[in-house]
């Protein structure tokens, strides 16, 4: 029998959350380093790729072999720029979470093993050890309404951050929250869209206050990828 989420329905526009996590439920991320290293494959594979920049640096004679080598590296990489928008993430120790839109209907299984397969290369090279760092299947999961996509997205920020009795939060773990409220600017993150849906005034009504408030976990319940 297939593995819960790992048969996916893929839409055009369609918004999904995606999940994948260490082999054995092992470590994908020891140090800041490792989280460093993932967030800056993601801003390659998000952002504009300057193809016409990287051909003359592959061929300037000026430049060294190191500099040549990694422009033509990145030439070749797969990009995903206005094609995969990624809305909302966070890094744990041993999995991660995205909330992302896919504006074709297949690049989402061609977006997750780039990711992978280069972390796992790098990871391997770094900690001196051999073979899969992530579990074979990744899991995703499409999203049918609006409720659902702000829901899910306060899941996903609520899984980083350690929130008290007052709302007083603070990031335990990487992820997207700072970016929506403003504290930071990534252009490869896409924030807009979840927050037309509150208010910049209204301090009830802020994507903020939604976060550190309560949910309805009943609308995204079978959005919530869980370990098995």
């Amino acid at each position: 029998m297939p593995r819960k989420n790992s048969l996916k329905i893929y839409v055009e526009n369609g918004y999904y959350h995606i999940y994948n996590r260490g082999v054995e439920k092992r470590k994908i991320f020891i140090d800041e380093i490792d989280i460093k290293t993932f967030l800056s494959f993601l801003k390659t594979y998000l952002s504009p790729k300057d193809v016409a920049k990287l051909r003359v640096q592959m061929l300037d004679p000026n430049l060294g072999f190191r500099e040549r080598r990694k422009a033509e590296r990145e030439f070749l990489l797969n990009n995903f720029y206005e094609k995969i928008e990624l809305l909302v993430f966070c890094l744990m120790p041993n999995h991660f979470h995205f909330l992302v839109k896919q504006k074709d209907s297949e690049l989402i299984g061609l977006f997750i093993s780039s990711l992978c397969s280069r972390y796992t290369l790098y990871f391997n090279h770094r900690h001196k050890r051999t073979g899969h760092l992530f579990d074979s299947v990744y899991k995703a999961v499409l999203v049918e309404s609006d409720a659902q996509l702000v829901q899910l997205s306060r899941y996903i920020h609520r899984q980083a951050l350690s929130v008290d009795i007052n709302k007083k939060w603070r990031v335990v773990f990487p992820n997207s929250f700072e970016n929506y409220l403003g504290m930071r600017k990534t252009t490869w993150i896409h924030t807009e869209e979840i927050l037309s849906f509150f208010s910049k005034s209204n301090s009830r009504l802020t994507y903020e206050n939604f976060v550190t408030g309560g949910g309805d976990d009943e609308i995204i319940a079978k959005l919530v990828i869980e370990e098995d």
